[in-house]
């Protein structure tokens, strides 16, 4: 028997997370650790969400990321399966211009680490165990919701209710929470495909992150722990599935190709995924009763990784709003008091949106004046060392102000 099986019928949270994924997980552990009662429904039973099987990506979590994952306690079941990103390199095509991010420039610390999303739900779901302030109800899902002035009240699948001040939409780009509360979200899908795969190789790779620029999109190939990489190869909607209909062999031969030989002989383990692109915005975060985080606000373009961390930035900043909101004897699900959380989240969002459309808008085009462009723009940030310093920080995700967590400290 499950704990959700031992909840009574109605029980009363602080908070309601629906979507229990990386993000809302995360959130429910932030807000446990500080004294929440905190209730997540998410529609995956754990066995799945944990399986190699159910997401085959690697995530690079920023620096700012994994201090905010020590604070609330789940780093040090994850820090086995984290490999340090410690340089990144950008090329464009066969440029011989280049740009490099060597963390001995700062101050020696990792710009990030690059974990396998298998092993962050792991950790998390792990983490949930701790916390008898948490419960996770799953596999639910949420079939109606009732915001009354002073509460709202979800109604599972399986009949049972649950009644919260808060309900916090972290269930996905085609949120469903997000639509009953009539938020409309805005984007476009890209004419790309991202297939994602692990490699093995004979070199080492130093933890270097590599982010090669093509005529199809970016093909990134990141540190894991060993001598593995995740292959994130960027192509045309169109062709993708060519090449995922390849054998083993034949597959390899087209990522060595792009690959190139300066990790030595290599070849995919594993199976090979594909993830269609795309970027959407809601048109605000914030509703009576309800708040949105992570991918039922915006997702992005995956060329610069900063997906997942754009998402754990809304989780340190919405934590903060709601400790800060709490210690004063304020209602946390007012929209006068979430409002706070919007304006410190949307512009950043908008900001990180608005680069990785652009980037990769513009290293697709083809072109000799365009490739001259870029090229030159790589090599004049990697020479001005102010400029570079500033793209550095920006990847450690510790640029601007940032919510306590961040930094890595208690909300």
């Amino acid at each position: 028997m499950t704990r959700a099986n031992q909840i009574p019928a109605a029980p009363r949270h602080d908070v309601v997370i629906v979507g229990g994924g990386m993000i809302g997980l995360t959130l429910g552990c932030a807000l446990a650790h500080v004294g929440f009662e905190v209730a997540v429904v998410d529609r995956d039973d754990p066995a799945t969400a944990t399986a190699a099987a159910f997401d085959g990506r690697a995530s690079a979590l920023a620096f700012a990321s994994q201090r905010l994952l020590g604070a609330i306690g789940v780093w040090p079941g994850l820090a086995p399966a984290a490999q340090p990103i410690l340089d990144i390199r950008v090329s464009d095509r066969e440029s011989l211009l280049r740009l490099h991010f060597d963390h001995c420039e700062l101050d020696a610390r990792p710009f990030g680490y690059m974990v396998e999303n298998r092993h962050i739900r792991t950790a998390l779901h792990a983490a949930v165990q701790k916390w008898p302030n948490l419960v996770l109800h799953a596999p639910r899902h949420v079939v109606a919701l009732e915001r009354g002035p002073g509460l709202a009240r979800a109604v599972l699948d399986d009949g049972g209710v649950i009644e919260a001040p808060l309900v916090v939409a972290c269930d996905g780009r085609a949120s469903s929470l997000r639509a009953s509360a009539g938020i409309a979200a805005r984007g476009w899908t890209y004419p790309q495909c991202a297939i994602v795969c692990t490699i093995a190789h004979e070199r080492p790779h130093r933890g270097i992150a590599h982010e090669r620029f093509l005529a199809s999109g970016p093909f990134a190939v990141l540190p894991l722990t060993g001598n593995r990489a995740s292959l994130v190869w960027t192509e045309r909607a169109d062709l993708a599935p060519t090449f995922l209909d390849l054998d083993r062999a034949e597959f390899d031969v087209e990522m060595r190709r792009r690959l190139g030989g300066f990790l030595g002989a290599a070849h995919t383990i594993g199976p090979r995924w594909s993830y269609p692109l795309a970027m959407h915005h809601a048109e605000r975060y914030v509703d009576h009763r309800v708040v949105l985080v992570g991918d039922s606000a915006h997702t992005v373009h995956p060329v610069a990784g900063q997906g997942l961390n754009m998402g754990l930035r809304d989780v340190a900043a919405l934590a903060e709003v709601l400790v800060d909101t709490a210690r004063l004897g304020l209602d946390i699900g007012t929209t006068d008091r979430l409002e706070r959380y919007q304006r410190w989240r949307r512009l950043d969002n908008l900001a990180m949106i608005a680069v990785t459309d652009v980037l990769n808008r513009l290293f697709v085009v083809d072109g000799a004046s365009v490739a001259l462009a870029r090229d030159l723009g790589l090599a004049a940030v990697d020479r001005l060392p102010p400029l570079k310093r500033f793209f550095m920080r920006h990847a450690r995700g510790t640029v601007g102000a940032l919510p306590r967590l961040l930094a890595g400290h208690t909300p």
